[in-house]
């Protein structure tokens, strides 16, 4: 603690004595600081008037919600397809690598944060007001995703009503397809798709999005009735956030345990096809040489990074409706344990049932009827139900719906986040308000993802407006919260509000791997970097500009944000500025009163008992 931090603490200690409360007393014994209440109600207050934020109805739902979150679509199509890319069964080891040494650090650290100060993620960081621009380009990344997630599952709607025909639509082949068609429902050959094209990727191209080849015509006027899923999709989410955390904590026990009801039905189902053992084989067969390849490693951290929705400010948003003692190291190991695990289920129902497709078309390279990202849950699955001999209609309503069910309880965390850090900031507007107004706003913007070139739109905006401007923000999220707030101090704010010493594996985590390993895969994706493409095809040049320009408005918030709250400090120089502006704010702690009184005098307190030894560097770690 340096000269400055003391002066504040000292001015905020005066000021509450001045108050002459003696209904609270506090008193110290050995390494607790308890509070004991005397005859009477405390009306201590901050130095600045807080107002009420709900709370979770009941401490599971937090577990519940945050598995939600992070359990999603990026599990069931995205995982199986990158760890079949990058070494198969030898990918596990470098996911769980950094499992232990990205993930579930970050994500401990996130959620201590937003329990302690009971803050969104944009108050959060009063803790170095400095850095507050992280967090606007965080809620601008995360809105931006939320857009085009619910577009996502508009296309899951439109698969699941399909899904109740007599015959699934994408078995059979249109005129208008021409002779290139190979109907996926009848019984063939391998040899027959390599010639051709199958009726389920005709279907999702041309019937479902009527897809151009390029953007050379534009994007075209938006599809009525993927509108009217769009429409579905938001209606959801408004009804499920529009009383805040109490009808989504609510929701959250559906929506974080139902998809595994399904999953094991689906898993019942894969594991007895003929085949699905060659799938399952396949997709977990080591590839022991991709260990050595650099590019394995990138995308383990990329994975792991977007899968348990780390740094993107929903977790920190999450965490703040949390009683202040709720010990959350608990529900973080269960949380990132059972994302990992259900990560590796999806992809042996994925290569169970796709294994199965290859069995029936007599293909050895089960590769050949892969495809990654929306292919595999519009395309490739579609294709393997359209091959089951029993009740195929049965088991793509299951798929879709699980689907559903995982894409909502993504995009409901996210969209909390954005409404939330709205509300943080405009606190006389009613919840229900800010709930509607957002989903009509996030609507209207899906509106472009509805268009036939809409797909073009959404890669764009993945690429650069969040999977671009989240690697940059995390590794400055991590050097305020490790270095310039100090992982010393984190750890004195987890033994106050916890009890508990944090150990020196998350203290190395949180201050030199997790940092160091983001920014070695920012340096990666940079030198490696090549011009954005959609199913091979080349943008305009005007689209690669719209696409840095969404990527400079998230990553220029830092940077702005940082001059303006310099210049708001009250002093006369710029250094004496810049010191103030890196400190917490005055009112940075507990959210309760009391606990915020306690928590001045115990850092009051370590300010007389403790004395730094060493350097900077070894002091922050391990002091």
């Amino acid at each position: 603690m340096d000269a400055t931090e003391y002066e504040k603490l000292n001015r905020l200690m005066e000021i509450e004595q001045q108050r002459k409360r003696p209904c609270v007393i506090y008193t110290t014994n050995e390494d607790e600081l308890k509070l004991d209440y005397q005859d009477g109600e405390s009306t201590t207050t901050p130095s600045t008037p807080v107002e009420e934020r709900d709370q979770w109805s009941k401490g599971v739902e937090f577990l519940f919600s945050c598995i939600a979150l992070s359990v999603g679509l990026g599990n069931v199509w995205r995982f199986p397809f990158i760890a079949l890319e990058n070494g198969g069964g030898a990918f596990l080891i470098p996911y769980v690598i950094v499992l232990l040494l990205i993930g579930r650090p970050v994500y401990y650290l996130e959620v201590i944060v937003g329990q302690f100060s009971s803050r969104g993620c944009i108050k959060a960081f009063d803790l170095a007001p400095i850095m507050k621009g992280i967090a606007y380009g965080q809620v601008y990344s995360t809105a931006l995703a939320t857009t085009y997630y619910a577009c996502i599952m508009a296309l899951t709607i439109r698969y699941l009503v399909a899904s109740f025909s007599e015959v699934l639509p994408w078995t059979y082949c249109l005129i208008e397809w021409g002779s290139q068609c190979v109907a996926t429902g009848a019984s063939g050959n391998g040899t027959d798709l390599k010639h051709g094209v199958s009726s389920a990727e005709l279907y999702f191209t041309q019937t479902v999005l009527r897809e151009p080849l390029d953007l050379e015509d534009g994007l075209g006027s938006p599809s009525w009735d993927l509108v009217l899923c769009l429409m579905v999709t938001w209606i959801i989410i408004a009804t499920t956030l529009i009383k805040g955390i109490r009808s989504s904590g609510k929701a959250s026990y559906f929506l974080a345990l139902f998809p595994y009801v399904i999953m094991l039905i689906l898993l019942i189902r894969a594991v007895t096809l003929p085949g699905a053992w060659q799938g399952i084989s396949y997709f977990l067969k080591p590839q022991w040489s991709q260990l050595l390849n650099p590019h394995v490693w990138y995308a383990a951290i990329t994975q792991m990074f977007f899968s348990l929705a780390i740094c993107f400010g929903t977790l920190v948003m999450y965490a703040s409706f949390n009683d202040f003692h709720k010990n959350v190291h608990k529900d973080v190991i269960i949380i990132t344990t059972i994302d990992s695990f259900t990560s590796l289920l999806a992809g042996c129902i994925i290569f169970g049932i796709l294994g199965n497709l290859a069995h029936e078309t007599n293909t050895t390279d089960i590769s050949q009827v892969v495809k990654g990202g929306a292919g595999l849950a519009f395309i490739s699955y579609p294709e393997a139900i359209a091959k089951f001999k029993f009740l195929p209609q049965l088991f793509a309503v299951l798929f879709f719906f699980m689907l559903l069910v995982l894409g909502i309880g993504s995009n409901i965390g996210m969209a909390s986040c954005v409404i939330n850090a709205t509300k943080d900031r405009f606190t006389q507007l009613p919840h229900w308000l800010l709930a509607i107004g957002f989903s009509v706003l996030g609507f209207l913007c899906g509106l472009v993802y509805m268009t036939p070139g809409g797909q073009f739109v959404l890669n764009l905006v993945d690429f650069y407006g969040c999977t671009f401007i989240a690697l940059v923000l995390a590794i400055a999220e991590l050097l305020a919260f490790g270095w310039i707030y100090g992982v010393k101090r984190i750890c004195s704010d987890i033994e106050f509000m916890l009890n508990v010493k944090t150990s020196f594996y998350w203290r190395i985590c949180w201050a030199i791997v997790a940092p160091g390993l983001m920014f070695l895969v920012l340096v990666y994706m940079l030198v490696s970097y090549e011009p954005l493409t959609y199913r091979g095809t080349l943008y305009p040049s005007a689209a690669y500009v719209a696409g840095w320009a969404i990527w400079g408005v998230g990553v220029a918030q830092l940077p702005l944000w940082a001059i303006y709250t310099i210049y708001q400090q009250p002093a006369d120089t710029f250094s004496k500025k810049l010191k103030l502006a890196i400190q917490p704010t005055t009112n940075w702690g507990p959210r309760h009163p009391q606990l915020f009184e306690a928590y001045i005098l115990h850092r009051k307190r370590q300010s007389e008992v403790q004395t730094q030894s060493g350097s900077f560097f070894f002091n922050n770690i391990f002091g």
